[in-house]
């Protein structure tokens, strides 16, 4: 579903990404590991079409959107690409219904029809009597699921994550990470996540290791059906 081919990334003269190929199936959940600074980061936002890559080309459900326009970009990453950040990235000013519904008021649809589809994610993640609450009324693990929600409201292709439980306790991180893959059975949904948690990494579906901008592994994981981290 997702293809990376010879991607190079400069700062200056830095080279952060080198010749960085992978691939990557529907519904499979994808960790991307490594130290600070070996370009996690980077590559998910490249993917993400959030960052221009010097070389190379990243193709999504054989759309090459190395090709697209800044319109076009814009839009294919409205409507096909979700992100969860670390720190919820919610407006303080709406509520978790509202901040649910932006991404589908921007692709167009109508607000019957976004509000609907937000409380239908926010029932789904055990969110239905927060509907109202402003993001300082939640909790920290409340906060990332009405990030999850707002990322899945426009049904994308896949979801990528940047550290989403890095700034959650211990038992919000559980509780996301088996939300996780209770979307990847239960919806066919795709991550690819950016994570320094080693209990999510030996848990995904296929861990990929980025060392000074390269892949020096690739590996699939055994545990497929029974991901609870419980």
């Amino acid at each position: 579903m997702i293809v990376v081919e010879d991607i190079n990334k400069f700062y200056g003269d830095l080279q952060i990404l080198k010749q960085v190929s992978l691939q990557i199936q529907k519904s499979e959940l994808v960790t991307i590991v490594g130290k600070s600074g070996a370009g996690k980061t980077t590559i998910l936002q490249i993917i993400g079409t959030l960052l221009k890559q010097d070389s190379g080309r990243i193709v999504i459900n054989n759309v090459d959107v190395s090709s697209l326009n800044d319109k076009k970009i814009s839009k294919f990453r409205n409507q096909h690409i979700g992100f969860i950040f670390q720190f919820h990235n919610l407006l303080p000013e709406f509520n978790a219904l509202e901040n649910v519904c932006i991404p589908a008021y921007i692709s167009g649809l109508s607000a019957t029809e976004a509000q609907k589809r937000a409380k239908e994610l926010l029932d789904f993640l055990n969110l239905g009597h927060r509907l109202t609450h402003k993001p300082s009324e939640l909790s920290g693990g409340e906060q990332q699921r009405v990030a999850v929600a707002r990322a899945l409201i426009n049904k994308p292709d896949v979801i990528l994550a940047d550290e989403p439980s890095g700034n959650l306790d211990t038992t919000h991180k559980v509780e996301l990470h088996n939300l996780f893959f209770k979307l990847r059975d239960e919806l066919n949904q795709t991550f690819v996540i950016v994570t320094h948690d080693e209990q999510l990494a030996s848990m995904s579906d296929r861990t990929i290791k980025l060392k000074d901008g390269i892949i020096v592994e690739d590996k699939n994981n055994l545990m497929r059906t029974s991901n609870s981290l419980t």
